[in-house]
């Protein structure tokens, strides 16, 4: 996990350093003025603006990624946050398995949707459960407090803040994300990016030689324009490359590992395996990928691959799910995680 979280940060990085050079002629005169107020220049004058620049601009970025998906990933699966007094029974199982955990309750959250799921999100502020009125109609008791402890092992493991920070690029990159259409909706997103526009216009007179106005000063913008939006296509389509082999092989791996973790919890292996087993044997006949999606996400970690939405009809979204275990061999390991909690061998 450790390692994974920093090579999720090093690709912000490179994300963040390469916005920023891409940026550089329309950055230069922040970079002068910047400049005219260090007490020294040269190479050390170069270093400290690269590190004024890329600093708070990662800080912002990963905080970004983190809000903007978790929101996000609510939305998409008409999920809300829901109160002790709304659900008083599933707040108390949180909470008791939370304590055994020696773990912060986490907020909890409901999806309206009959398919039965769950999956855990997180962020720098906390994490989020959110399971489906279909999982709690589906389930109760053991199976359903060894689901809750599967999710609680997702938060404390921190797979669940891995998962979200990795979600960003490939959704953004695959058209699945779009943070302007969604900050600023209507025409408001449009009026800001030529406002942009405008500005940009205006300090590439910087590092463009022709008369500010004329036609070859317009024609040297739009090429410098062009090239710099082609550039950053590309780049993020290469930096999204490792995130998305990065997520799906931790897809696979953590939920091997949050089921055994949940199975150690609770000591009783054998309700995991019921949940898994009721829940897959109702929803085999759902389908298993979406076309329209390449890459699942925070929802890789469903405890089910099948997403939150119905199959009624061929166009309902459900959640890919080449990186999700089959349930089969989930179902093996926890078996083999019950042999060992009889001979005291865990």
């Amino acid at each position: 996990m450790l390692w994974t979280l920093l090579l999720l940060v090093a690709v912000d990085i490179a994300v963040v350093a390469t916005a920023a050079v891409l940026l550089t002629p329309w950055l230069v005169p922040v970079r002068n003025a910047v400049a005219a107020h260090l007490p020294f220049g040269g190479a050390s004058a170069r270093i400290a603006w690269w590190i004024a620049i890329l600093t708070p601009a990662l800080v912002a970025f990963v905080w970004a990624q983190l809000r903007y998906t978790s929101a996000q990933t609510m939305a998409e699966v008409d999920a809300r946050i829901v109160g002790p007094d709304e659900y008083p029974a599933l707040h108390e199982r949180v909470q008791r398995l939370a304590q055994l955990a020696d773990l912060t309750p986490p907020r909890i959250a409901v999806a309206d949707a009959d398919v039965p799921n769950s999956f855990a999100i997180g962020t720098l502020g906390g994490a989020t459960v959110v399971v489906s009125e279909g999982l709690l109609s589906a389930l109760d008791g053991d199976e359903l407090d060894a689901v809750l402890a599967h999710e609680l092992m997702h938060v404390a493991n921190r797979d669940a803040t891995v998962m979200t920070l990795a979600s960003f690029l490939p959704s953004l990159t695959n058209g699945e994300y779009d943070p302007l259409a969604d900050l600023l909706p209507g025409g408001s997103r449009y009026a800001l990016g030529l406002v942009a526009l405008g500005f940009a216009y205006v300090f590439s007179a910087r590092v463009l030689a022709a008369p500010f106005g004329s036609l070859s000063f317009t024609l040297g913008f739009l090429f410098l324009f062009a090239v710099t939006v082609l550039l950053g296509s590309v780049a993020l389509g290469v930096f999204t490359a490792p995130v998305v082999v990065l997520g799906r092989s931790l897809s696979r791996a953590r939920e091997f590992a949050a089921d055994r973790s949940a199975a150690q919890l609770t000591g009783d292996p054998a309700a995991l395996v019921g949940a898994l087993e009721t829940l897959d044997s109702g929803v085999d006949d759902r389908p298993g990928t979406d076309k329209r999606s390449a890459y699942a996400g925070v929802r890789g970690l469903c405890f089910l691959p099948y997403g939150f939405d119905t199959a009624a009809s061929s166009d309902s979204l459900a959640t890919e799910t080449r990186s999700h275990p089959p349930t089969t061999e989930r179902v093996e390991r926890l078996q083999s995680v019950a042999r060992s909690l009889e001979t005291g061998s865990v």
